[in-house]
C-alpha cells in the first residue's frame, strides 16, 4: 500500500513536467495533437528576440541578486552561528525566516508599497531592474543564511583558533580559514538564490517596471493566449537547468568539513 501511495505521489509531481517535455518535441502546432517528433520549436525559441532578451535580463538579475544575497546571508549566518546571544538576535532570526514562510504575494505587495513610498519621499528607487534585484536578494537571503548557519555551527573551530594562536589577524583568519571551510555552503546558497530569482514570477510582477520584463513574466503572458510548443520547449530547458543547478547545490551542501581541513591550514603557513 505504501509503495502504491509513493508511486502515485511521484506520478502526481513528475508526470505533468514529463508531458510538457514530451510535447516540446511535437511537430504539430497544436499541443494536444501529436503528429510526430521534431525539434523545430527549439530552433524557433532560440530565434525569438523577445524571449532571448528576457532570458538575458533574468540571468543578469539572478546573478546580481544571488551575489548580494550571498554576501548578506553569509554575514547573517556567521552572526547567528558564532555570536551566541546578542541584543536583537530574535528580531534578526524572525526577519530572516519571514521570507521562508510568508506567501510571495504578500512579500511582493509589501515591497511594492515600500518602493513606492521611498520613491515619493527620496526620489528613488524607480521600479525596474534595481528593485527586482533588491526584492530577489531579500528572498534569497533567507536561504543563504540557513545553509551557511548550519555549516558554520557544525564545523570545527580548532583550525581557526590555531591560526589565531599562530599570529594571524582576524581578517586573515576569515579569508584564509573560515571562508574556505564555508565555501561549499556559500556556493550552495548562491546557487539556490540564483534559481529562486531566475524562476520567480510573483514578486517580480509587483516590483518590475515597464522595461524590466523577466523571462517568467514573458512566459506567463504568452500562455494566457494559449500554450504553444515553443513555450513547452522553453519550459523543458528551464526545468533541466533548474534541476542541474539544484543538484549541484545539494551536493555542495552535503560536503563534510574534514575534506576541507588541509587547505585552510596550509594557507596560514
Amino acid at each position: 500500500m505504501r509503495r502504491i501511495v509513493l508511486i502515485a505521489g511521484l506520478a502526481f509531481l513528475y508526470l505533468p513536467p514529463a508531458v510538457v517535455a514530451l510535447y516540446s518535441f511535437n511537430a504539430s502546432r497544436l499541443v494536444t495533437v501529436w503528429t510526430g517528433v521534431s525539434t523545430q520549436w527549439y530552433g524557433e525559441l532560440l530565434n525569438d528576440p523577445q524571449i532571448m532578451r528576457a532570458a538575458g535580463l533574468s540571468l543578469a538579475i539572478a546573478t546580481a541578486a544571488a551575489t548580494l544575497a550571498t554576501i548578506l546571508g553569509t554575514a547573517a549566518g556567521l552572526a547567528l552561528a558564532r555570536f551566541g546571544r546578542f541584543r536583537g538576535r530574535a528580531a534578526l532570526t524572525g526577519l530572516i525566516a519571514a521570507p521562508l514562510v510568508m506567501p510571495e504575494i504578500i512579500t511582493g505587495l509589501s515591497l511594492l508599497l515600500l518602493f513606492v513610498a521611498m520613491q515619493q519621499l527620496l526620489g528613488f528607487p524607480g521600479r525596474g531592474i534595481g528593485t527586482i534585484v533588491i526584492a530577489h536578494a531579500t528572498l534569497g537571503l533567507a536561504y543563504v543564511t540557513v545553509v551557511v548557519q548550519a555549516r558554520a555551527a557544525a564545523q570545527d573551530r580548532a583550525i581557526e583558533e590555531a591560526a589565531a594562536d599562530l599570529g594571524a589577524p582576524p581578517a586573515r583568519v576569515f579569508w584564509a580559514v573560515t571562508l574556505p571551510m564555508l565555501r561549499p555552503a556559500v556556493v550552495a546558497g548562491w546557487l539556490l538564490a540564483f534559481v529562486l530569482s531566475f524562476d520567480d514570477l510573483v514578486v517580480a510582477s509587483f516590483v518590475a517596471g515597464p522595461q524590466s520584463t523577466t523571462l517568467p513574466m514573458v512566459v506567463f503572458s504568452a500562455i494566457r493566449l494559449g500554450v504553444s510548443p515553443k513555450i513547452n520547449a522553453l519550459a523543458t530547458l528551464l526545468m533541466l537547468a533548474t534541476a542541474v543547478v539544484i543538484g549541484i547545490a545539494v551536493l555542495l551542501a552535503r560536503r563534510t568539513a574534514p575534506g576541507n581541513s588541509a587547505g585552510p591550514t596550509a594557507a596560514i603557513r
